[in-house]
């Protein structure tokens, strides 16, 4: 008879074969329609409101913490006395969201298509992560939302492109380094994570144009191929594998479609 003693019977995980691990914004849909612009604003206003500066040092701060941390949180918790929660929870909870997610026809049947487990991978937080993909009808896709409340440590708050927090999050789920494909439109993420034999995608359908200083079209932003890319994709079409079978193993990004 069992006894309160008794180990748990760990769930079966299934590996061996691909596990895709998708960034959320900019990837799953198009964040720079709406939403980008939204929290933008958020941001540089809670910043405003909590440590009380002008708007200039509000959208500096801003900035150039996202760029130096991959993530803002990180640097107004290292520098600043603020609620990370209260930040993440402020500045990506939209009451209109619906009107705010675009994504690309057939997404659902898309991701559905791809052999393996998938995951999502975003410095967002959780619940606003597991909101637009709802509105994408997609979340149950995903064997698990890893967002930026899972990617701390006991020391610091942590978020893409950390590597060790990158190795502590596969390996509690249990997925090898070598079978991660992650599909990403940051490519200083892709680039770091390239380091640690993971298989790389570089999406660029939703990055936003970009200008130059006198408003003629600069180059575009997801034109060429950086060596620590393995594949660019301008759609998620372009991850459905040639193979019939859908049980192929994705360890070669070659099996994607098209050059």
């Amino acid at each position: 008879m069992p006894t309160s003693r008794s180990k748990r019977r760990r769930p079966h995980v299934n590996t061996g074969g691909p596990v895709w691990l998708f960034d959320l914004d900019n990837t799953l849909h198009h964040a720079s329609f709406k939403i980008f612009p939204a929290i933008s604003q958020a941001m540089t206003q809670y910043i405003i409101d909590a440590l009380q500066v002008e708007l200039e040092v509000a959208n500096r701060l801003r900035a150039d913490y996202t760029q130096r941390y991959g993530a803002a949180l990180l640097g107004l918790t290292r520098h600043h006395p603020i609620d990370p929660h209260d930040f993440l929870k402020e500045v990506h909870t939209f009451p209109d969201l619906a009107s705010m997610v675009r994504a690309e026809r057939g997404l659902a049947r898309l991701v559905a298509a791809l052999p393996g487990r998938k995951m999502v991978l975003t410095n967002g937080p959780e619940a606003y992560a597991r909101a637009v993909l709802r509105e994408l009808s997609i979340e149950r896709l995903f064997e698990r939302v890893i967002a930026i409340e899972h990617m701390r440590d006991r020391r610091a708050w942590r978020a893409k492109p950390d590597a060790s927090m990158l190795r502590r999050t596969m390996r509690d789920a249990h997925v090898p380094l070598a079978d991660a494909i992650l599909v990403e439109d940051t490519r200083g993420h892709l680039k770091r994570y390239k380091r640690l034999g993971i298989k790389t995608v570089w999406i660029v359908g939703h990055l936003p144009a970009a200008t130059q200083a006198n408003g003629t079209p600069a180059r575009q932003p997801g034109a060429g191929r950086p060596h620590y890319v393995d594949r660019r994709i301008r759609s998620l079409k372009s991850l459905r594998l040639s193979s019939r079978s859908g049980r192929q193993k994705c360890s070669r990004l070659k099996s994607m479609t098209g050059p």
